[in-house]
């Protein structure tokens, strides 16, 4: 790390979780030391009142949008926010144009894998430069092999050995860029963060009227928890009443089931963070710039696109998890829409598609014409979970799905122009060739192919 020229607090940061690893601390969280979370402010019931407080405030704050991911779920050689997502443009697109109709500055965290294509999309929009850098870099640390505890070697490409620490790092690296100094000399005091492969995540004037009214230091959006989300980090409170997050990685064999009870913890967490900025640089100046967040140990091979790679161990902290560090923490429950992230191509073709509409100040909203409760997607991994192969079986764009409630395709389809699926449809192809969709077909209920 030192070779490579990384800044000493992020050595320090790792020396501290890698000492944790050898220690073999697993950071579970008990069933005993936590008790769920009941009533929670609501973005839709907060006074109207709050969004001018909010509007007045705007030039205190930036977006600052997380854009290290390279989407190795769709085994994406490239930053996951330059995929084309709606009307032609790219999650990075919309996301810049969302600024500019804000005209609240856009920084992003890229990592090292992600900086120079993002770059090349984002120089475009001038309107964009402001006072302040544009940018800034997650570092990296190395992956640690499984085995040995010892850092990776590959030969085949160097670059592999190292990885992203985290969004957690996202208060460290503000530290170490300079961007947080830079930030609070110019007076901006709020940061609004979020993924960059959520557009859901629009920055709503409400939600910062009600920080700068109730003088939140941190605040964090949950939505409802629902079976597909029970197997995901739930939010809770220790027994002295402050909030924290309990990932998967965190609870024991024995509490699986009260973990995924959503009846008893109800919400979870959505990436979406607001931030004192003000507070971050005093509790990071008395931590001596170790938050001390809680370590994910991430399982992965050296090379993500190839599973008989050499099995490591990445050092991961979640930016969310810093709700337990900041005294008098607050989450807000939000509307799903304010969730809308693209995590598997399943995500890809309903955001795709005429589900969701583009609005002219680049919001991503539900079709108003949709009827219908939300819309399950299953795409047959074999044929669709890579990206190239799932854009060569939608070649036309993904098909209509304003009136569809149920899309699971098992086996190969090719897509024509101007497909239409309506209500609950399960494609089955157990032919080795694929099965073509011809134009302007109208797919109903269909229970085969």
């Amino acid at each position: 790390m030192e070779n490579e020229g990384l800044p000493e607090i992020v050595i320090r940061t790792f020396q501290y979780y890698y000492n944790e690893l050898v220690e073999g601390k697993n950071g579970i969280i008990c069933e005993n030391d936590i008790c769920n979370v009941e009533d929670l402010p609501d973005l839709e019931n907060l006074d109207e009142k709050l969004k001018m407080i909010g509007e007045e405030h705007l030039h205190e704050t930036v977006f600052i949008k997380l854009n290290g991911g390279l989407g190795t779920g769709m085994e994406l050689n490239k930053a996951k926010s330059l995929l084309k997502i709606k009307n032609d443009l790219t999650f990075l697109d919309i996301i810049a144009n969302q600024a500019i109709k804000s005209g609240v500055p856009l920084i992003l965290m890229n990592s090292f894998n992600t900086h120079e294509d993002s770059e090349k999309c984002i120089s475009k929009y001038t309107e964009l430069f402001k006072d302040i850098p544009h940018y800034f870099l997650q570092h990296k640390i190395p992956k640690i092999k499984k085995e040995t505890l010892t850092p990776v070697n590959f030969e085949n490409d160097k670059r592999l050995e190292w990885c992203p620490p985290g969004h957690g790092e996202i208060y460290s690296a503000l530290i170490n860029s300079g961007i947080l100094k830079t930030l609070l000399s110019k007076n901006y005091k709020y940061a609004f963060i979020s993924n960059s492969d959520n557009l859901g995540a629009i920055l709503e004037p409400k939600i910062l009227g009600y920080i700068v009214s109730n003088n939140v230091p941190f605040l964090m959006e949950v939505a409802d928890r629902t079976e597909s989300d029970k197997k995901g980090g739930h939010l809770a409170r220790l027994k002295n009443g402050q909030l924290i997050l309990r990932e998967s990685a965190q609870c024991s064999e024995e509490d699986i089931e009260e973990f995924q009870n959503i009846k008893k913890y109800k919400y979870f967490n959505t990436n979406n963070i607001w931030v004192d900025l003000r507070k971050l640089d005093k509790i990071m100046k008395e931590k001596k710039y170790i938050l001390g967040l809680p370590m994910i140990r991430n399982e992965k091979t050296v090379d993500p696109r190839n599973h008989k790679s050499t099995s490591v161990y990445q050092l991961e902290t979640a930016m969310g998890s810093a709700i337990s560090i900041f005294k008098n923490a607050e989450a807000l429950r939000v509307p799903r829409i304010r969730f809308a992230p693209v995590k598997t191509t399943n995500d890809l073709l309903e955001i795709q598609s005429d589900v969701f509409i583009l609005t002219s100040d680049y919001r991503l909203v539900q079709n108003p014409e949709r009827k219908l409760p939300k819309l399950f997607v299953h795409l047959d991994p074999k044929y669709y979970k890579k990206i190239d192969n799932f854009k060569k079986r939608f070649p036309h764009g993904a098909p209509s799905l304003l009136n569809c409630e149920e899309l699971v395709i098992d086996g190969d389809f090719n897509f024509g122009k101007n497909i239409k699926l309506v209500g609950k449809n399960h494609l089955i192809n157990k032919s080795i060739e694929p099965f073509f969709i011809k134009n302007d077909e109208v797919i109903e209920n269909r229970r085969n192919n």
